[in-house]
């Protein structure tokens, strides 16, 4: 750029031609002319001893202007390399022997690019006795002021640009801030409706698909998430820091997109999330139970409607009308055993309704069906309890002398009858389905069985003593010659009945052995599984504990340098990722454990929930931590605190960093899981921080301490970080920008107006700071202004207070 002539030879020979005057007068006055010249001659290696002698050949004239030229233009010293081609700006290459040449050729470069008259001539210089040094102090005196305005406008050119780079670069920060809050807030919105759905499936494969759908959250959806939640606090907090370094006012985000927003969100996801996966296990569980009472259901109500078929047509007969007396007789102990066996199945109908009225009560989805099934079976059973009481009031009336009964028929019948029932009960149970969880339970079950087992010799003995009424029937027929024709009157059991049933109880015993057995081995395999489980969860569980107080540690010691620190934590970094495959085997562990629809383990008191939690706080915990390392480089390196003061804060800030403890959220067992003490926790409360301030000798008031606190805490938290007590200690001695610096020198190259227009801007400003400049300025309305003037100093103010830049 071209300097202008104006402000470079304004009151060049007036004012100057006086100043210089009184220099030639004082010789103190041209020793520091004298000065002057040798702090730039010397950069060459040359200087001046005496003005009259050593300006005389031209050379020392030459470099002076090469030294002002060069610095603040160098396109001038190109245009007098082509101008003057064996002439040009360089020491070694003028003619020694020429010195009215290369007088003559400083003066025309002065004057032509300088503005600077030319006020000597140089024969007079070369062939005079003793040049006037008062003549060539004054020239030499003009290359001084050509060039301090130059320098003043570049200074304040450099300055407006360094303001507005920062202003930039804190913008875009701000518009990224704004839009992963967005992003994270939109995620949150649509998750938690899905985690606060408990309408629960009807069938266990659909609540398992739940429960599929809810790990792929965990794993896959929801650490991304924390991730971008971690990198948007650590955004927040880079930016509020070069803002404080920067003089510029702290960051308000969005109506509902501060970082404490953020945080209220996520613990509100966190406690719906809490509770999700306990009731998709709890639903499971209820499923599975339905699904085993309703099988059993079943099953027990298709052997009582076996048994009831024909019986109410049995009872509705009116055989005894046309019966002979023996007949009759036959009819009515038939008719007791009846009554006999229709009680014993008492106890089957109330179980039936007793397991009906669980499948209401733990909302079973098929329950009308169940209902339905039921009631035909309660009503049916009334209808045989009265038919069966009609009958015999029937029996009762027609009923006469039974002398010729066979005692051992109705023996038989007797005995037979309740040995049938408990071959039909032994059946059931040899039949019946059960769900365990441990191998105490089906250790139980074994038990029952083995008991079952050793009642067995005397239930053959029983048959046997039944199977001897029968052959003593049929000694006796054979004996007296009586003719048996057809079955015993007094049951609808045989012998062959009895023996069938008997060889069936008798193959569903190993039957039910492999079964237990079959159970056994699948409750073994459980407990390896919650054994593998708990080995590495009790690994884990300290390892991320032990990290965490390590990490604390770190943070807090004042030992060594900042960037040693931050080695520190990065290697703890490193350490905790590449720990993450015993995270990720612990959960394959896990997913097994829950296919394998095994719920508690007690081996340990870590679960799966917790370790999540834990090592999602300890990434989170190493990041915010480094972060805050790197907040505190940035800040020293910004404001010149060594690193002794930098120890003396942290020393002063440790000794009020009073003791608190910090559970471990969503533990439920404290004292196996976290349960993290810290002697120090990198904050203190305001009690604290005025005894901090006291004791390093400030005299603090209310209101004083109220403004200091507005400082330190602009967000009202409570607690004073250690990174804004180093702010505060230090706000005073850091070199910042404010409004005031930045308007003037924006007057600087408005050439002191109260405004600037477009061509000053885009004169003295590079393109992109300029079009900046003008988007954003508005438009000068006071009455000295001009077409196009622009406001600089209400924009200057708005880069330092609130406004939409």
């Amino acid at each position: 750029k071209r300097v202008s002539a104006s402000r470079l030879t304004s009151n060049y020979v007036g004012p100057w031609h006086s100043s210089v005057t009184s220099l030639t007068l004082c010789p103190l006055l041209s020793y520091t002319f004298t000065a002057w010249c040798n702090s730039h001659l010397r950069k060459a290696g040359t200087q001046i001893e005496n003005i009259e002698e050593d300006f005389r050949n031209g050379l020392k004239l030459m470099l002076l202007l090469e030294f002002f030229i060069v610095p603040f233009n160098v396109s001038w010293l190109c245009i007098m390399v082509h101008k003057y081609d064996n002439h040009c700006i360089k020491h070694g290459k003028y003619q020694r022997d020429d010195p009215i040449g290369n007088l003559n050729t400083a003066f025309e470069v002065a004057e032509k690019y300088l503005d600077i008259p030319k006020m000597l001539d140089a024969d007079d210089i070369v062939n005079t006795p003793k040049p006037d040094e008062k003549a060539i102090m004054t020239y030499v005196s003009c290359f001084y002021h050509a060039f301090a305005g130059a320098e003043q406008a570049e200074t304040a050119a450099n300055r407006i640009c360094k303001v507005l780079a920062v202003n930039q670069e804190n913008e875009k920060l701000m518009e990224e801030y704004e839009k992963l809050a967005s992003e994270l807030l939109e995620w949150i919105r649509r998750t938690i409706p899905w985690l606060e759905n408990r309408v629960a499936e009807q069938t266990m494969h659909a609540m398992q698909q739940k429960l599929e759908d809810f790990r792929d959250y965990r794993r896959v959806h929801k650490p991304p998430k924390v991730q971008e939640k971690c990198q948007l606090e650590i955004n927040f907090n880079t930016l509020q820091t070069k803002l404080r370094l920067s003089n510029r006012p702290a960051f308000m985000p969005s109506e509902g997109k501060m970082v404490s927003d953020i945080a209220n969100a996520w613990k509100g996801l966190e406690q719906v999330e809490k509770g999700y996966e306990e009731w998709l296990l709890t639903e499971i569980r209820r499923l599975e139970r339905l699904d085993h009472l309703a099988e059993k259901f079943k099953q027990k109500s298709t052997l009582h409607e076996s048994w009831t078929t024909g019986k109410e047509e049995l009872l509705s007969q009116k055989d005894y009308e046309s019966a002979s007396l023996m007949e009759i007789r036959a009819l009515m102990r038939k008719h007791e055993a009846f009554e006999s066996d229709l009680a014993a199945h008492q106890d089957r109908v109330e179980q039936i309704a007793a397991i009906a009225q669980e499948l209401n009560e733990l909302d079973y989805y098929d329950a009308a069906t169940i209902n339905a099934r039921c009631q035909g079976i309660c009503d049916q059973w009334d209808n045989l309890g009265t038919l069966t009481q009609k009958r015999r009031e029937s029996l009762e009336r027609v009923e006469k002398l039974w002398e010729t009964i066979d005692q051992l028929y109705l023996e038989f019948a007797k005995r037979a009858a309740p040995f049938n029932n408990w071959m039909d009960g032994a059946m059931e149970d040899l039949q019946d389905m059960f769900i365990v969880h441990s191998i105490e339970e089906i250790q139980s079950l074994i038990t029952a069985h083995d008991q079952f087992k050793a009642t067995l010799p005397e239930a053959d003995k029983e048959r046997m003593a039944i199977m001897g009424i029968h052959s003593e029937i049929l000694k006796i027929a054979q004996t007296y010659g009586i003719k048996v024709v057809g079955e015993n009157l007094y049951t609808v059991l045989s012998p062959q009945d009895i023996s069938n049933k008997w060889e069936a109880v008798k193959q569903l015993v190993p039957m039910r052995d492999q079964t237990l057995q079959e159970e056994v081995a699948r409750q073994q395999s459980n407990e390896r599984l919650r054994r593998q489980f708990a080995a590495q969860a009790n690994i884990i569980g300290p390892w991320v504990q032990t990290k965490m107080e390590e990490i604390s540690h770190v943070s807090i010691d004042i030992a060594g340098s900042l960037e040693e620190q931050m080695s520190n934590l990065k290697t703890y970094e490193q350490n905790i990722i590449n720990y993450k495959s015993n995270i990720d085997k612990l959960e394959g562990d896990h997913q097994l454990s829950q296919e394998g629809l095994i719920f508690d383990n007690k081996h340990t008191n870590y679960t799966m929930e917790h370790v999540r939690v834990g090592w999602e706080q300890l990434l989170t915990t190493i990041a915010r931590t480094i972060n805050e390392v790197e907040n505190q480089i940035l800040t020293r390196d910004a404001k010149g605190i060594s690193q002794e003061q930098l120890n003396e804060f942290r020393a002063s800030f440790n000794h009020f960093d009073r003791v608190i403890m910090q559970l471990y959220p969503n533990c439920r067992i404290s004292m196996f899981f976290f349960l993290y003490f810290q002697k120090r926790n990198g904050m203190m409360d305001p009690d604290d921080f005025r005894a901090c301030l006291i004791s390093m000798g400030y005299d603090l008031g209310e209101v004083e301490f109220a403004r200091i606190m507005t400082l330190v805490d602009p967000n009202n938290t409570g607690v004073v970080t250690f990174q804004a007590f180093i702010d505060f200690m230090t706000r005073e001695t850091a070199e910042t920008d404010t409004a005031e610096q930045v308007m003037a020198s924006f007057k600087i190259l408005a050439s002191d107006k109260l405004y600037i227009t477009v061509e000053e801007l885009r004169r003295e400003l590079p393109p992109e700071q300029a079009e900046y400049c003008i988007s954003r300025m508005t438009k000068y309305i006071g009455g000295d202004a001009t077409p196009g003037s622009l406001d600089y100093i209400s924009f200057s103010s708005a880069l330092y207070g609130e406004s939409d830049l």
